[in-house]
């Protein structure tokens, strides 16, 4: 008995230090999450600061607040911060190999954070990947495709790639091209497209609405069609002009031909 109880008392500083510890941990882990909520949404709610900074800023604390956590659970057991540092400074190249990746996505965190190539709301394709931005924290990019589907890139990627940034000017440019016979009239066709260019108020008079012949195709004279909308306008008015412009022909009597082929047969 007296053994058992010697044993029990040997164990006993560790266990009261493992319920400290996690007691600690849970605190910890849930006062790190309302601290960063609450900064994310102090910076939201200030107009004059982008929500993507608010977002970045909320991660930033998160992981230096787990971090302090982490100490304190170390020093729980008796491990001293400066302690800690020894040990992290002997295995440096270890964890400088083993967190290559993810060291080089949190610096690509922060110049994305700085040089702003694309901000949450935005639509963008980041290297070929479209989507819209929900989230830039310090490891990766959120985005969400036309279809929901959810899209992590991680930040690295991110910074080495080709950004387009479709959101980014307050206007932009619509391109379509209409193909007519070669027995219609090009300069009614012309007419035609314009009336119902001018007749859209999303279409800007500045730069002017541009029609002109620019292919004789193979079976159609194509007419290019270039106007400027707001870029929120872009796809809704895409699609608008193509249906009017469509019908608009067929009430005036102008064809849209189809590539045809001929057959020969030489006789012999």
């Amino acid at each position: 008995m007296e053994q058992m109880m010697e044993q029990a008392g040997a164990y006993w500083p560790l266990l009261v230090s493992g319920v400290k510890a996690l007691v600690v941990l849970v605190l910890g882990w849930i006062a790190t999450g309302w601290i960063s909520t609450a900064v994310r949404n102090r910076i939201n709610n200030t107009p004059q600061i982008d929500p993507t900074l608010g977002n970045f800023a909320a991660s930033a604390v998160r992981w230096v607040l787990l971090a302090v956590v982490l100490v304190a659970v170390l020093n729980i057991f008796g491990i001293e911060a400066t302690s800690l540092v020894a040990m992290l400074g002997a295995a440096t190249l270890a964890i400088g190999l083993a967190l290559q990746g993810t060291l080089s996505d949190l610096a690509a965190g922060f110049m994305l954070i700085l040089f702003r190539p694309y901000r949450i709301g935005q639509f963008v394709d980041i290297g070929g990947t479209s989507g819209t931005v929900k989230d830039l924290n310090l490891f990766v990019t959120e985005l969400a495709t036309a279809d929901n589907v959810q899209i992590i890139v991680p930040n690295g990627q991110a910074w080495g790639a080709i950004i387009k940034n479709f959101s980014h000017h307050p206007t932009r440019r619509v391109e379509l091209v209409f193909g007519i016979d070669y027995g219609d009239n090009a300069d009614e066709a012309k007419a035609i497209i314009l009336e119902q260019v001018n007749a859209d108020a999303r279409v800007l008079q500045d730069p002017a609405p541009w029609v002109r012949v620019t292919n004789l195709g193979d079976s159609s004279v194509d007419l290019t069609t270039r106007v400027w909308c707001k870029s929120e306008d872009f796809w809704e008015l895409k699609f608008a002009l193509t249906q009017g412009v469509k019908e608009a022909f067929d009430a005036k009597g102008i064809s849209i031909p189809y590539p045809h082929s001929v057959e020969i047969q030489k006789e012999g």
